[in-house]
């Protein structure tokens, strides 16, 4: 009997562990396929993703075409160039006058953790570093505007320091012949890179980066000077010019006031960075040409560089009533989106007012120094490219190159 009582009782027991077994494996059920359909929609984001991307960049190949990464080259003939004794130290973002047989270096980065501040001098009769010496501690490091009368050299604003450092507004000017250095009048407002020239005993200041470096300026402004020293005390604001920005070449030939080239956009320093890194930012690269009128008070657009061109505020110079041109950087990759080096020479002929690639560069390279003398075209320093087959820029050199140039 007692036997028999039990089985009921084992039934009535077995009966809920039944009920909570297909009640667990239902969850468990629930929970997989929950699992399987959010899994299954995170593949599927994911994939969506990659085909946008896809599709982007076969839409963007449709539209460039098949481009390799030298397709922004130029046809130029090739030129025998001969390397000639290198500068004592590397440097990028320099700057250069030529007084006769002489070039003045000055300053630049090493990298972007070292800048120089001092000068170094190449003799180009005997075609030998011949001189050094320092710079004001308080002069700018890179960025710099600067021209020469012919013996005063006029050193304008610009960086102070390494990375992506903040712009200065102090002036100075150097005696060559006795290496002194004086102060000038202080700019309004500190510049990156402004296009700066002697014009009709005044010393114009021009675009330029703003103070976050980025920003283009378009003020223009001017100092009367004469043997180094200012004739006035503060600037007097000129005719702003169209198109703000640095890395432009500006120069004065046959009392007239050209600039060329330029970018709108540049480095600027990472927010918060102790060090003020160096971050990039968009970048609009032209080859705009301008020239001021004969009363300064108008602007006139010419024709455009055979592509856009910029780094370039040192990299001229002037030969049989034409502007030569060497190197550069242009617009980027419009896939890779990539910087691209310059490796063309230019020529604007200043009596038809065109003009012409001439050309071709040893390598490709940025921020070079150029001089002339005696039927040789010079360059040296800069930041050049990664090989024949790769544009984008790579190894701070000071290697200086020369090549029998023939108009």
């Amino acid at each position: 009997m007692p036997a028999a009582a039990s089985k009921p009782l084992q039934l009535r027991r077995a009966a809920p562990l039944a009920l909570a077994l297909l009640l667990a494996l239902a969850l468990v059920a629930d929970f997989l396929w929950a699992s399987s359909s959010s899994s299954s929609t995170s593949n599927t984001r994911a994939q969506v993703k990659v085909d946008r991307r896809r599709a982007k960049a076969k839409s963007a190949k449709h539209v460039t075409g098949n481009l390799n990464a030298t397709y922004g080259d130029l046809p130029a003939p090739r030129w025998a160039w001969e390397e000639m004794p290198a500068a004592p130290v590397p440097r990028l973002d320099g700057a250069s006058v030529q007084i006769g047989d002489l070039l003045y270096v000055f300053a630049g980065y090493a990298n972007l953790d070292h800048v120089h501040s001092h000068v170094d001098v190449y003799n180009f009769t005997s075609n030998t570093w011949t001189e050094r010496f320092d710079m004001p501690k308080e002069m700018a490091h890179s960025h710099l505007g600067m021209v020469t009368d012919g013996r005063y050299i006029y050193a304008v604003s610009g960086q102070y320091g390494p990375q992506c450092r903040s712009s200065i507004n102090r002036n100075f000017v150097l005696d060559t012949e006795t290496k002194e250095w004086h102060e000038l009048p202080p700019l309004p407002l500190p510049r990156y890179a402004p296009a700066t020239q002697l014009w009709r005993g005044r010393l114009h200041v021009m675009g330029g980066g703003k103070e976050d470096r980025h920003e283009p300026g378009l003020e223009h402004w001017s100092l009367a000077v004469k043997d180094g020293k200012a004739l006035e005390n503060e600037w007097q604001p000129e005719i702003p010019i169209p198109r703000g920005g640095p890395h432009r070449a500006c120069v004065v030939v046959n009392d007239e006031l050209f600039v060329i080239g330029g970018q709108e956009g540049d480095f600027m320093a990472k927010p918060g960075s102790p060090i003020f890194k160096c971050v990039r930012r968009h970048e609009v690269v032209y080859g705009d040409v301008y020239l001021l009128d004969g009363n300064g008070t108008k602007w006139k657009q010419l024709s455009p560089m055979p592509k856009p061109d910029s780094h370039i505020e040192f990299a001229w110079v002037i030969v049989n009533n034409s502007i030569i041109i060497v190197g550069g950087t242009t617009e980027k990759h419009p896939i890779t989106k990539k910087m691209i080096l310059v490796g063309e020479v230019f020529r604007f002929d200043l009596e038809t007012l065109t003009w012409s690639v001439i050309g071709r560069m040893p390598f490709r390279i940025k921020t070079a120094l150029a001089g002339y003398w005696e039927g040789w075209l010079y360059f040296t320093s800069g930041q050049r490219d990664r090989g024949p087959d790769n544009p984008g820029p790579k190894k701070v050199v000071g290697s200086m190159w020369r090549t029998k140039l023939q108009l």
